[in-house]
């Protein structure tokens, strides 16, 4: 027994010793070649360390702060050599804190330097900077061309994560997810090399790395098509306050009927996209987005949703011009972040659901268990949003995964279902949300959506919620090919 002890401390000693020893090595090379650092001894090390979700803090052994690709390509080469694990920071905006490496002590590198948005106007292609946060690009092509690109409602995410894991947007369902508007990526490979990934170069790089570019690289630029941005689109939100929470039958029998308003092509097109929002408060409200004029909303598509369900306490139909309406669902007013300093964070738990369109969505049986669940009452402040995906003239379901390494293309509704907490009873009541719903309709297959990554499933969990069994097996071939030593890391990527 003593001899096993003694091994034991001399394994953790040598290991010590290494990681001191890969520490002065990294740090050498970096100096070598001037790479912009902070260590944490910096004065600003722990504000740029700092995550969006405070639940999950970790070190980073140096974070990276680069104004050039090469910088980048320099950071890369540095980490591969020394064997640290590497990962990008583009928005910092990870639910999982993977952004920060998932673990203390890897490579951070921090891309708010890449900050360019820039539109020719001859290919409406934007080249986009690794590190630009989804509000300044919005008004970046609006400014340069009016033009729009399909991304979601949060200004401050950043790019790299949410247009490389989908990137749901009220545009969607009309112009296609985030990452079904990326035509190039400039990115860094394992070894510090700079490529080019697009259809024709490098293609089997660039479908990987649309759905799963955390495993496979850094990239310092997406080259985006853009979208001519519509002169006004027509806002809408239906309020029912606390009137749905009354009777389990009211509250099943509005999302049954929105469901089936959802599959109607009489009613539904890809013009229209929207969400159920609910939260602890007993709120029930539905909102979105129509490509089209309130008149023509307030004629044809508000009766339908509204036919046989109570009567909102509030009902909001109005036009808005681009930007006053990215403006209006960012809940900021204001889509322009700093490009440095950005500082918003949460303390929280937060799992998703993707429910599939050829099951017909959820059963009258499962809305009854989900209502039972959340009006017994919860010990946190949480919120559910239950977004459409698919339904009729849906361009996000027109695509499938030979297109990229993306797999949620049949869902019907996404759920997440996010609740503020740091103690394990939170924890537990958001997973009792996904649990209720899922043992309520065993014979379908859920899935997760990976930009609210859940940090609390395994690897193996993560690959078969996130992608599915197939779509794994061939990313974790490319992951063999194209980063063998899985230089770029976190718990749940490929390796």
């Amino acid at each position: 027994m003593k001899l096993q002890i003694l091994s034991s401390g001399l394994l953790v000693g040598l290991a010590s010793a290494g990681l001191a020893t890969r520490a002065r090595q990294v740090a050498d090379c970096l100096g070598d070649h001037d790479v912009p650092v902070k260590w944490e001894n910096s004065p600003d090390y722990a504000e740029l360390a700092e995550p969006f979700n405070l639940r999950l803090a970790y070190k980073p052994k140096v974070i990276v702060l680069p104004t050039t690709d090469q910088h980048v390509q320099d950071a890369v080469k540095c980490a591969h050599e020394c064997g640290l694990k590497v990962q990008a920071r583009s928005g910092g905006h990870s639910y999982a804190s993977f952004s920060s490496g998932g673990q203390d002590g890897s490579v951070v590198i921090n891309l708010q330097g890449l900050h360019e948005v820039s539109l020719d106007t001859n290919t409406n292609v934007a080249k986009v900077g690794g590190g630009v946060r989804l509000g300044n690009l919005a008004q970046g092509v609006w400014d340069q061309g009016k033009r729009a690109i399909s991304h979601g409602t949060c200004p401050g995410v950043g790019i790299g994560g949410h247009f490389t894991h989908g990137g749901y947007g009220h545009t969607s369902r009309n112009w296609g997810i985030a990452l079904d508007h990326i035509v190039a990526l400039d990115v860094v490979l394992a070894d510090g090399t700079l490529v080019k990934a697009d259809s024709t170069s490098n293609s089997d790089l660039y479908w990987a790395l649309r759905g799963a570019a955390d495993s496979f690289g850094i990239i310092t630029s997406f080259y985006l098509r853009t979208q001519a941005a519509p002169e006004s689109v027509t806002y809408f939100s239906f309020q029912w306050a606390d009137k749905l929470y009354g009777k389990q039958e009211d509250f099943t029998n509005t999302f049954l009927h929105l469901q089936e308003v959802s599959l109607n092509k009489s009613v539904i097109d890809n013009r229209i996209s929207y969400g159920i929002y609910l939260d602890g408060t007993k709120t029930y409200n539905l909102g979105g987005t129509f490509f089209g004029t309130p008149e023509e909303f307030n004629s044809t598509i508000l009766p339908e949703i509204l036919r046989s369900v109570p009567t909102p306490n509030n009902t909001i139909v109005q036009d808005y011009g681009w930007i006053d309406y990215l403006k209006l669902m960012s809940d900021i007013n204001n889509i322009v972040m700093p490009l440095e300093g950005y500082d918003e964070h949460d303390t929280f738990f937060a799992k998703s659901i993707t429910v599939p369109e050829k099951d017909g969505g959820l059963t009258k049986d499962t809305l009854d268990a989900f209502y039972d669940y959340i009006h017994a009452g919860a010990p946190i402040d949480y919120f559910v949003i239950i977004n459409l995906y698919g339904g009729p003239g849906s361009a996000i379901n027109t695509k499938d995964t030979t297109f990229a390494a993306y797999a949620d293309r049949d869902s019907l509704w996404v759920f997440q279902n996010y609740g503020k907490t740091d103690k394990q009873e939170g924890i537990d009541f958001v997973n009792g949300i996904n649990d209720v719903i899922v043992n309520a309709q065993p014979e379908t297959h859920f899935g997760a959506y990976l930009n609210y990554v859940d940090p609390s499933y395994s690897r193996e969990q993560a690959h078969e919620l996130y992608y599915g069994t197939e779509l794994a097996s061939s990313l974790q071939q490319l992951k063999s090919k194209w980063d063998p030593q899985a230089t770029f890391w976190n718990p749940q990527s490929f390796e």
